[in-house]
């Protein structure tokens, strides 16, 4: 089986995520400049486990921006840009199953994206017209990657689960999170989209590790405990559950590093999705999304 001769892995997650992971590998701060803006923060390059990574912290330094505030489209962009080809993503999440516990890990296989305030796509201006296909959300290569790396972690590795991506920045209510579970939610969240949508256009490959802190608001807490010992249990399952998180990810990393990862269709995501004749869309357009758009461009001759 042929293989990525070039691998450059984007890690995004949390400010947790992120200080604990770059605090292990060092690294230096790069600041790429987007058409949609300052990614949430310069960029750390270093190499870990013998991959070259690159580290977004989702909400910037300090976590700064809200769920809805993230800005999406600069993170992947800038990612895009600097050459990554790979995503591996991490997030928070609540718990819709009794038998996804807080502590455990889940690498989703489906998404149901219930936002309705974020731009979603780098194809939603007049000049390229392109719909990508996106009924499988998550890189089929990653997530093997990540569940073939699972006995690193001593925890329970779900090997698949529905991710419901709501807008936030609230949490939900009861009646809709009886309503998430009914539609066969498994996890319910605020960061996953557009994010595995703009990768998925980008030509990148994207997987996620789903950190469950706690169980969302359909299963009664304990009435034993008051509001601030509840928070102070969701906080000490974020931290453990980031450290497994961080612990599956460099096995992800060193098995990478050792077998390398096979070509994949979401790095050829744009041959069948792009519906504008190119030889009409304006230059204008396509020097904006040159980077996303670098592969199909070669591909059909044109420098454009």
């Amino acid at each position: 089986m042929a293989h990525s001769s070039r691998i450059l892995v984007g890690i995004i997650g949390g400010s947790g995520f992120g200080q604990a992971l770059t605090s292990q590998a060092g690294g230096k701060a790069e600041r790429v400049e987007t058409p949609f803006g300052p990614p949430s923060a310069p960029i750390v390059r270093t190499q870990m486990d013998g991959v070259e990574i690159a580290f977004l912290p989702r909400h910037g330094d300090g976590h700064i921006y809200p769920p809805t505030a993230v800005p999406y489209r600069a993170n992947i962009f800038a990612l895009k840009a600097l050459g990554c080809t790979h995503i591996i993503a991490s997030g928070a999440t609540g718990s819709l199953r009794e038998e996804i516990r807080p502590g455990d890990l889940v690498v989703p296989d489906q998404v149901i994206d219930r936002t309705f305030r974020r731009a979603s796509s780098f194809f939603d201006e007049a000049g390229i017209v392109a719909h990508v296909e996106f009924s499988h959300p998550f890189c089929p290569v990653l997530r093997r990657t990540l569940l073939a790396s699972r006995d690193a972690v001593d925890t329970t590795v779900h090997d698949a689960g529905t991710y419901v991506c709501m807008e936030g920045p609230a949490f939900s209510t009861a009646a809709e999170s009886r309503a998430h579970r009914s539609w066969g939610g498994d996890l319910i969240g605020m960061t996953c989209m557009p994010e595995a949508k703009l990768a998925r256009e980008a030509e990148l490959c994207y997987g996620l590790v789903a950190l469950p802190t706690d169980y969302d608001c359909w299963r009664p807490h304990d009435p034993s405990m008051d509001k601030v010992a509840l928070l102070n249990e969701i906080i000490q399952n974020l931290n453990r559950v980031t450290d497994y998180s961080i612990k599956l990810v460099r096995s992800a990393l060193q098995r990478i590093a050792t077998e390398g990862l096979p070509p994949c269709e979401c790095q050829k995501s744009l041959d069948l999705a792009v519906w504008s004749n190119m030889a009409k869309v304006p230059r204008a357009a396509i020097d904006k999304l040159r980077p996303i758009l670098s592969r199909r461009l070669a591909n059909q001759g044109t420098g454009a």
